[in-house]
């Protein structure tokens, strides 16, 4: 089922059909990126779990969208429409950065929707004033003349010291800059919703589901005090600590990730 008609737009899917256990996780992707970035995630659990993982509305193979600002509100609904429309019931939420910002949307106001809920390398506060006119012209640019003349101020936020510097990584660090220039110049649509996001520290204290918070150690982008604060904010949830891994985690330190999903699922 490679792509979906939803709340008004075309969605790219991947759903691995039945797994062992009869539950399903679904995945939601972070900005720049795609359902892509949790391939080794999906590999790995697609035996035990069904994994639906869809690409948000002006990213990835999903289809554009004409607005000026996807805001969040929006890609949240899109993330309800697909649970709806595939019919699967209480699932496991996994939402990297932008994805967890739709991830503690839902858990909060609709909890008998989710099982559980795994946050890696997001913040439930708004983008901090500091990084908003950064944003703004790095995404003028983009819009202007493409990725390729911002990637290299980018892709330091999106990964880690390690993954940046260390050869044995050169490799990775090609594929994914290639992919960050292929985007379309509209994909700065996303980018402007998630600049101007709300914070949602409020709503913490109503996610009661069980909760999972990867942080990274060399996250530039979310700081792991931010994936601290959501754990404190969140009775009862898990935080786990990746080394060696920037925003990007579930691509730079797979196994590690893979590892933490393993503990929690088979704890619950």
């Amino acid at each position: 089922m490679p792509n979906i008609e939803v709340n008004g737009t075309r969605l790219h899917v991947e759903d691995t059909g039945p797994g062992s256990s009869g539950e399903t996780i679904v995945m939601s992707h972070g900005l720049l990126w795609s359902s892509e970035m949790f391939r080794s995630q999906i590999d790995h659990l697609r035996a035990r779990y069904r994994v639906v993982a869809w690409d948000h509305r002006g990213q990835g193979k999903s289809a554009d969208d004409a607005r000026r600002t996807i805001g969040m509100e929006l890609v949240t609904d899109d993330a309800r429409a697909v649970i709806d429309a595939l019919g699967l019931g209480r699932v496991h939420f996994l939402g990297l950065s932008m994805g967890g910002f739709v991830g503690m949307r839902i858990a909060a106001r609709w909890p008998d929707a989710l099982r559980s809920l795994v946050l890696l390398n997001t913040s439930a506060e708004p983008e901090p004033s500091t990084n908003v006119p950064k944003h703004v012209a790095l995404g003028t640019v983009a819009e202007t003349l493409g990725l390729e003349l911002v990637a290299f101020r980018v892709m330091p936020i999106m990964f880690g010291r390690t993954t940046m510097e260390s050869p044995s990584r050169a490799e990775l660090r090609d594929t994914w800059r290639a992919r960050l220039v292929a985007n379309r110049k509209s994909i700065v649509r996303a980018v402007r919703g998630v600049t101007w996001r709300e914070g949602i520290e409020h709503l913490l204290p109503a996610i009661r589901v069980p909760t999972l918070v990867l942080a990274a150690e060399e996250d530039a982008a979310t700081i792991p005090a931010k994936g601290e604060r959501i754990h404190r904010g969140i009775t009862g949830s898990k935080l786990v600590m990746i080394p060696r891994a920037g925003h990007s985690s579930s691509i730079e330190a797979p196994d590690e990730v893979n590892a933490a999903l393993d503990a929690f699922y088979g704890g619950l």
